[in-house]
């Protein structure tokens, strides 16, 4: 797994919390939420690419074309 990928997760969780923070506190709570869920997608994807690499290299150890 690439380490820069671990930062830019990190990176999107700090601004996500910060964020939500924020918006709570104007009583934006509806915003927060979606903040948070959108911040969940954008990992999510950016996680699923790197899922798709491990089964593919799984397959290529097994054999498993």
């Amino acid at each position: 797994m690439d380490i820069d990928l671990i930062f830019r997760i990190a990176a999107i969780g700090i601004i996500v919390a910060v964020l939500n923070q924020l918006l709570i506190r104007s009583g934006r709570e509806e915003q927060a939420l979606m903040t948070t869920l959108a911040g969940l997608i954008v990992v999510l994807m950016m996680i699923i690419g790197e899922i798709q690499n491990l089964f593919e290299t799984i397959k290529t150890i097994f054999g498993l074309w």
